[in-house]
């Protein structure tokens, strides 16, 4: 009778030791004896890849210059203005307290000022009949304008030379009656409608078909702007009368309807 050929050898060089019950490593396939059957003992390839791997995955975190503040980050979060590194959390200016930011405070005072000048030199200025016009309207805009801008709130991500600042009339439903908020030229009206739904806390369901929309509309005429177009493009067409600084309406509207019917409502002066 043929002899049976049971079990196998271990593949340690030195060892080469017949085993009937052999093991079978997991992690690099290979066969080994009762002495072997360990990783550290036959010195397992892919363990030491494995090792090798993680050394080479080392990295540097960045610690954050904010005072007190232990964060990290894996990469460099530069403030472009004082050049210091940052964690996420205080990245912005006014979080940081960037100094560069503080040496610009004196310039708000002077812009404060200057509206108040305006403000006084309008209430003693007398009515000077016909000559009231463009020029008056201008100084008024820019007036709104500065006050709107030391109340308004909105992303502090978007860059000064890019936002358009709105007094926001919200829906009847509201909360609250109106709210000061600024934007990104470069966003759609849409973009700009999710902004103010989440700055206000209303619901939005635009995404829903069978639900009402949120639309912004025309302070003056009421009319439903497009949810494609930008604010830039708007600002950019006089026959609209929409400026920086001024008003816009945020109603819920029913699935085919183009615009309010009564603006007084929601902006008693107009």
């Amino acid at each position: 009778m043929a002899e049976l050929d049971i079990g196998k050898h271990c593949e340690i060089k030195d060892c080469n030791q017949k085993d009937f019950l052999p093991f079978t490593c997991d992690a690099c396939s290979g066969v080994f004896c009762l002495n072997h059957r360990s990783r550290e003992s036959h010195s397992c390839s892919q363990v030491h890849e494995q090792q090798e791997v993680v050394v080479s995955n080392s990295f540097i975190s960045y610690q954050c210059a904010f005072q007190d503040c232990n964060g990290k980050e894996l990469v460099a979060v530069i403030c472009c203005h004082c050049e210091k590194n940052f964690c996420l959390v205080h990245r912005h200016q006014d979080d940081h307290q960037c100094e560069k930011l503080q040496r610009q405070e004196p310039r708000m005072s002077a812009t404060k000022e200057l509206v108040q000048k305006i403000v006084e030199s309008k209430k003693n200025t007398a009515p000077s009949g016909h000559r009231k016009g463009a020029k008056n309207s201008a100084t008024a805009a820019k007036v709104a304008l500065m006050k709107l801008k030391q109340r308004a709130s909105g992303d502090k991500a978007i860059p000064q030379t890019e936002r358009v600042y709105f007094q926001l009339f919200l829906p009847k439903e509201a909360k609250d009656s109106s709210l000061a908020a600024f934007f990104c030229n470069k966003w759609t009206v849409g973009k700009v409608i999710d902004s103010a739904a989440s700055q206000a806390g209303l619901k939005n369901n635009n995404n829903v078909l069978t639900a009402k929309k949120l639309r912004l509309c025309h302070p003056e005429t009421g009319d439903a702007l497009k949810m494609d177009v930008t604010l830039l493009s708007l600002l950019d067409q006089p026959e609209l009368s929409l400026h920086n600084g001024g008003n816009i309406i945020l109603e819920y509207l029913d699935n085919g309807t183009t615009g309010l019917d009564d603006v007084t409502a929601y902006i008693p002066s107009c």
